[in-house]
């Protein structure tokens, strides 16, 4: 048997590494948080450009009424449901009160177009009802749940012709009240001028 000097032993060759090809990432999902407060130009939340679904079988984005009408946006948590179908209906009763004042109304929930529109014709709701799918308006303009997160919050804002934020009322339980806080607020000239 041969011995081999230690000088002229060769390490061993290592085996090659692999690699696995990079993988590709997902574009990172922006959410923007905010709380929409009054007094805020809603050209600085990204989603006020956004499409929504309707109920009525089109699509409305809510900065399309800059320069034309003022608008009431009134966030519900779930349709069909008493609390939601008592605010709706009373937005409804006070209707041409709005028209009057020149406004546009748009209920609003996570509700899927179907949902909504069976709860529009159960209730002959005069206006069209928004989807806000997975609540991502919900989230940006900052509507905190209510009952430990147990329920969507429930918010209505008015925005003005100029596209400012001119009210955000939020009260889970006194559901006729955002009418009423909507009406207060659009009687005001600068509002609709």
């Amino acid at each position: 048997m041969r011995m081999l000097k230690a000088s002229s032993v060769r390490p061993m060759a290592r085996a090659p590494v692999v690699r696995s090809a990079p993988r590709m990432q997902r574009p990172a999902v922006v959410l923007i948080k905010a709380e929409l407060k009054v007094g805020d130009k809603m050209d600085v939340y990204p989603d006020y450009f956004r499409v929504l679904k309707t109920s009525k079988g089109g699509t409305v984005s809510l900065s399309s009424f800059k320069g034309k009408q003022p608008v009431v946006l009134f966030f519900y948590p779930k349709a069909a449901t008493p609390g939601c179908t008592k605010e709706a209906c009373r937005f409804r009763d006070e209707y041409s009160r709005f028209t009057q004042a020149g406004a546009a109304i748009f209920g609003i929930s996570s509700d899927t177009p179907e949902e909504n529109a069976a709860f529009a014709k159960a209730n002959n709701l005069p206006y069209p009802l928004l989807t806000d799918a997975n609540a991502i308006l919900r989230k940006t303009f900052g509507i905190k749940p209510d009952l430990l997160g147990l329920l969507p919050g429930r918010q209505t804002f008015v925005i003005d012709v100029s596209g400012r934020c001119v009210m955000a009322f939020n009260d889970q339980f006194n559901v006729e009240q955002h009418v009423d806080e909507a009406l207060k607020v659009l009687s005001s000239s600068s509002v609709t001028a």
